[in-house]
């Protein structure tokens, strides 16, 4: 797996910090925006004579909605998708003349909100079609929206047989399809049966929109399946440097780092247990270093160590270092054992994520994938941006 950029970057290099200072802190989250504008040309190179769009909801995978935009805008992007018309909002402060699509869709009654700042609704019920229709009639605007259509979630989206008939009276809409699309199942599997089957059926529901963009692919449709990238492609984990396909290498460079405090330093004898519920022993005397991190931060509670099972590891002095015992609210500890006596100290660093450790690294141990960990970084943590 690619380990550039932010791997290699330092806090004390970063340009921009926001929240606790340094001293206050129980850790540093670093941000590298250059990574992620890159991670988008790589993409866009990929996905040509399609368009790139990006996908930024969730306060763009939680590493900051506003200076992910403006980076990815910086790089070239003109369409963005949310989930809500909140993100929306905040999006369009950043991006004034982008196309904003908004994937949750249409709350009832918001018509009027998604007007004001010129966001789009993907309409995946025919209630929300009826809805945006009235509301483009009432304001003898064709106001543009996105149509959903499953095409095997089983989740948001028009039925084939609603599509087809929504196709067919295309002309007397009083608002204007710009897009259709629907979202894969299990792209991240490489030459699954049932992606090439909605491959399939999307190209044949998408060609009765004529003249609609049509967009299928998400980051692992479009790194795997060339024939999913129709008109526009919609990557998200692959922007952020997780991993979007189960097997092969990450082509993509990492965006986020984050460097922890150790608390303290202290020695235990074999035998003793560490942390709640007594589910790891230590088999040898050992040295422990305590981090000021824990799943209130972000980080999985499941992805501890007992005896039985391996968590995630943390990089001191160079030097991988595995946690024992579970994580807790504000704090992991993690054997320092085989660094020489007196190379870490109460107040050093502990990385978590870089030097090598992926976002993926992280998730795997508590069974969870890189999305979730992304997403959950906690706000305790300075923040500090490089580059954008």
């Amino acid at each position: 797996m690619s380990q550039k950029t932010a791997a290699r970057v330092k806090p004390e290099e970063a340009e921009t910090a926001f929240g606790p200072g340094d001293a206050e802190t129980g850790g540093l989250l670093t941000v590298d925006l250059n990574a992620l504008a890159a991670n988008y040309r790589d993409l866009a190179a990929r996905a040509k004579p399609a368009e790139c769009a990006a996908v930024v909801k969730a306060d763009a995978y939680g590493i900051g909605l506003k200076p992910a935009t403006a980076a990815l805008a910086s790089a070239g992007c003109k369409t963005f998708f949310v989930a809500l018309i909140d993100e929306a909002l905040k999006l369009r402060t950043v991006a004034p003349d982008a196309a904003i699509y908004v994937l949750n869709g249409l709350n009832p009654g918001t018509a009027g909100a998604f007007r004001d700042i010129d966001a789009r609704p993907v309409l995946g019920s025919m209630l929300e079609v009826e809805e945006w229709d009235a509301a483009a009639r009432a304001a003898k605007e064709p106001l543009p929206a996105a149509i959903h259509i499953d095409t095997g979630m089983s989740r948001h989206g028009l039925s084939a047989d609603e599509a087809n008939a929504l196709a067919a009276k295309l002309k007397s809409l009083a608002f204007k399809p710009s897009l259709v699309m629907s979202h894969f199942a299990r792209a991240d599997e490489a030459g699954r049966p049932m992606t090439l089957r909605q491959i399939a059926d999307f190209k044949a529901l998408a060609a009765k929109f004529l003249g609609v963009t049509a967009s299928l692919a998400n980051s692992a449709g479009l790194l795997a399946y060339p024939d999913a990238r129709f008109d526009l492609v919609r990557p998200g984990i692959s922007l952020y440097g997780g991993r979007a396909l189960i097997e092969g290498d990450n082509p993509m460079q990492p965006v986020v780092r984050l460097d922890v405090k150790i608390v303290q330093v202290r020695k235990a004898k074999a035998g003793d247990s560490v942390g709640y519920g007594g589910e790891f022993k230590l088999t040898r005397d050992s040295r422990l270093a305590v981090l000021s991190a824990g799943y209130a931060d972000g980080i999985p509670r499941a992805s501890g160590s007992t005896n039985e099972k391996r968590g995630i590891e943390a990089v001191v002095a160079g030097k991988r270092c595995p946690t024992v015992g579970r994580v807790s609210m504000d704090l992991v500890v993690i054997d320092v054992t085989e660094l020489p006596e007196g190379a870490v100290k109460r107040g050093d660093l502990a990385t978590l994520l870089g030097e090598g450790i992926s976002v993926d690294d992280l998730a795997a141990p508590s069974g969870t994938v890189g999305y979730e960990v992304l997403t959950r970084l906690g706000s305790r943590y300075r923040r500090t941006y490089i580059g954008g």
